[in-house]
């Protein structure tokens, strides 16, 4: 499932086609994703404006004219793509690249705007969209329980260490928690880790606060590579023009099963357990 690097890689990846667009016409193909589409969603989004694109945690967020925001998440496999109807016949710049796994019968929603067509696509449909008064956006039910957001000003050592005291679930399960932190993931959770030099099964509420408090950087720093790199693609993420994300190839430990631990001077192995249904991947050697 596309984390907060993915996700906001689309959502830099759509705004020059869709922020300030006016939607002349939306096309919705079938009654539902993850669960049904909000009631006369089609008219209701013709012929608004997209004031912003935002986002918060793994959702891209539309604000609009109308007094309304269109929530979008993207699941397992869905993908927001750009198509520059100005460009000349063929692929050109700016023009959405097709690959083998593109296949229409999965364009579930198109966004109709005067020089550009934007598709969501999304195979396994485990996507979803809705749409909720902007002004009342923090109480949806799928944002009002999220944390801050990790590269904001409100995540910060004081919060994290606030978070984790007392807790005795594993740190991998806490910075899973989106209520304590919005947008992570299985990926960036374990690279921040690895950095941290902390394994994923220590307790949360048995780290010393320095410790605590030097993770909040570390994982701004991962988050912010992931997002120049364009994110990871792994099996289904593509940016809006397309492309592959490239982030996956500065993987310290995920899904680095048995290789050697990247750490300067450390003799140690990736290693893989399962924690919670979920890979966590790390060095049993640096990390403690």
């Amino acid at each position: 499932m596309p984390e907060l690097p993915e996700v906001e890689t689309v959502r830099r990846g759509l705004a020059p086609a869709l922020d300030g667009a006016r939607l002349a016409r939306v096309d919705v193909n079938r009654p539902d994703l993850r669960w049904p589409f909000p009631d006369r969603m089609a008219d209701r989004l013709r012929g608004a404006t997209i004031r912003a694109l935002g986002r918060r945690s793994k959702f891209l967020l539309l604000h609009l004219d109308t007094g309304e925001t269109l929530i979008v998440h993207l699941g397992m496999s869905g993908r927001m793509v750009v198509d520059d109807l100005s460009a000349p016949t063929g692929i050109q710049p700016g023009t959405f690249r097709r690959d083998a796994g593109w296949h229409p019968q999965h364009d579930h929603v198109v966004f109709h705007t005067d020089r550009h067509r934007v598709t969501f696509n999304d195979a396994r449909r485990f996507g979803a969209m809705d749409l909720w008064p902007t002004d009342d956006l923090e109480n949806h039910r799928l944002i009002a329980k999220l944390g801050p957001e990790p590269l904001g000003n409100t995540f910060n050592d004081a919060h994290l260490i606030a978070a984790f005291r007392g807790r005795n679930t594993p740190v991998k399960s806490a910075l899973l928690d989106q209520r304590i932190v919005a947008g992570l993931g299985n990926i960036y959770v374990s690279e921040a880790l690895h950095r941290a030099g902390i394994a994923p099964k220590r307790r949360a509420g048995r780290i010393a606060a320095p410790r605590v408090a030097a993770l909040v950087p570390i994982i701004r720093d991962v988050l912010d590579e992931a997002i120049r790199a364009g994110g990871s693609s792994l099996r289904d993420h593509r940016q809006a023009d397309g492309t592959l994300g490239y982030f996956q190839h500065s993987f310290r430990v995920y899904d680095r099963e048995g290789l050697p631990c990247p750490t300067p001077g450390c003799d140690g192995a990736i290693r893989r357990i399962v924690q919670s249904g979920r890979s966590s991947f790390f060095c049993g050697v640096c990390q403690r």
